[in-house]
């Protein structure tokens, strides 16, 4: 995605402890396998250097002179819930480090700690803080877009939103082609709200539906067109009109007037946009067609702008509110439908789809080489977990046998990655 920060990049580790020599090798350690580090000697000027922005992990000793590392740890997330903090502990800390994890410490390593252990937790909360960091971006962004409703970053949809203005000011009559579900109905509507019309209606007109009038000279299509006067009358599924109503309608553009009860015709000054299917121009009239083809925008399918799936999932979340139970999920919990490459039913299908998998009425799909390491990641770690309590039974104790991690350690991340264990229980093989 164009502009958006690497998930693969040299990752940041603010490494925290009074201990010069421990800190000094341990750093050497980190950086060696890579990592940028950012050395403290003690938790106050990390505590100043560190905000929501700081795009790493931190690794902080628990007993410090002054402000101590669970203390470090307590102030860092009351600032950014989602900042990984890896917590060294003595043998004497362990308990206290057991209870910061269930307030949402990273992971904990007693001293002595082996090094593989340490780069292995680092590797893992680094990759989480990276797609934290980007599904934020993205949130920013669909807060951003959602303004105006035309969501994305691709170069079409950025041509869009640049010419939408130009197109609404002109009033000029349009024609909006693209396949369905491309989100020809929002683009009409935005045209008319930046227009000058926009205190007038908008008046939509399906063709596909409208039967021909019975009598030519009191055409009017059920009063719809002069409802539009002043306003904007928008023919939607035109390329899906019969040849007797595009006949009346081609009538209609030429004239700007309408038949009603009266013997003169009635003016009706309206702006038209008409909307038909990608190639649908050519089972519209051209009489009719190049009479309001004055502008001619198109919309691209989604297997166009496949950048822009991320960014729309994280604006249908954002517009469902989070007061269901189940969609406050972050789009990361929805790689299954970021990671798709072909959307059939374009803009309109993906809505439905996060609708759906926001409730929990999906299923995810399985886990795809073709996915980003952090969604692969998190899979991973939820079909261990998953597969070990199937096995289990759905019994705790063996599960976390099976896994070889604390019973504290299961359930946080239990908690973390959502999965939801009484639903577990009840599965075929969970007893």
């Amino acid at each position: 995605m164009s502009g958006s920060p690497s998930l693969t990049a040299p990752l940041v580790v603010a490494l925290v402890d009074d201990d010069d020599d421990l800190r000094t090798a341990t750093a050497q350690l980190l950086s060696l396998a890579g990592h940028e580090v950012r050395p403290f000697a003690a938790a106050a000027p990390a505590l100043a250097a560190i905000d929501d922005s700081f795009p790493g992990v931190v690794v902080t000793d628990v007993r410090m002179p002054g402000m101590s590392g669970i203390e470090l740890f307590r102030a860092l997330v009351g600032r950014d819930a989602e900042l990984p903090v890896i917590l060294i502990t003595g043998h004497g800390d362990v308990e206290m480090a057991v209870s910061a994890l269930k307030d949402g410490a990273w992971d904990f390593l007693s001293k002595p700690f082996d090094p593989d252990a340490l780069l292995a937790a680092v590797a893992r909360a680094a990759t989480a803080r990276a797609l934290a960091m980007e599904n934020r971006r993205l949130r920013t962004l669909a807060e951003e877009s959602a303004a105006d409703e035309l969501v994305g970053q691709s170069p079409a949809i950025r041509r869009l939103r640049t010419t939408l203005p130009v197109v609404a000011d002109a009033d000029l009559d349009v024609v909006l082609e693209g396949e369905t579900g491309t989100g020809k109905q929002l683009l009409a509507r935005l045209i008319h709200r930046a227009s000058r019309r926009n205190r007038h209606r908008l008046v939509t007109l399906d063709c596909a539906v409208l039967p021909a009038a019975a009598e030519d000279a009191a055409f009017d299509a059920h009063g719809a067109i002069s409802r539009a006067g002043r306003g904007t009358l928008f023919l939607d599924n035109l390329d899906r009109a019969d040849e007797r109503l595009q006949h009346r309608l081609a009538q209609f553009v030429e004239r700007r007037a309408v038949a009603l009860d009266t013997r003169d015709p009635v003016p009706v000054d309206a702006r038209i946009i008409a909307a038909v299917d990608e190639g649908g121009r050519s089972r519209v009239l051209p009489t009719l067609f190049h009479r309001l083809a004055a502008v001619t925008l198109r919309l691209p399918p989604l297997a166009e702008r496949p950048e822009d799936v991320p960014l729309l999932v994280a604006h249908f979340l954002a517009a469902q509110g989070g007061g269901r139970s189940q969609s406050a999920r972050a789009p990361s919990d929805l790689a299954h439908l970021t990671g798709r490459r072909t959307w059939p039913g374009n803009v309109r299908e993906l809505e439905m789809a996060v609708a759906r998998a926001a409730l929990g009425l999906d299923e995810a799909a399985p886990v795809s080489a073709d996915l980003p390491l952090p969604e692969r990641v998190r899979a991973y770690e939820q079909a261990l977990i998953v597969d070990a309590v199937t096995r289990a039974g759905g019994e705790v104790s063996r599960a976390v046998d099976l896994l070889g991690i604390p019973r504290e350690t299961f359930y946080y991340r239990v908690k973390r990655l959502g999965i939801d264990l009484k639903r577990l229980r009840g599965a075929p093989g969970a007893g």
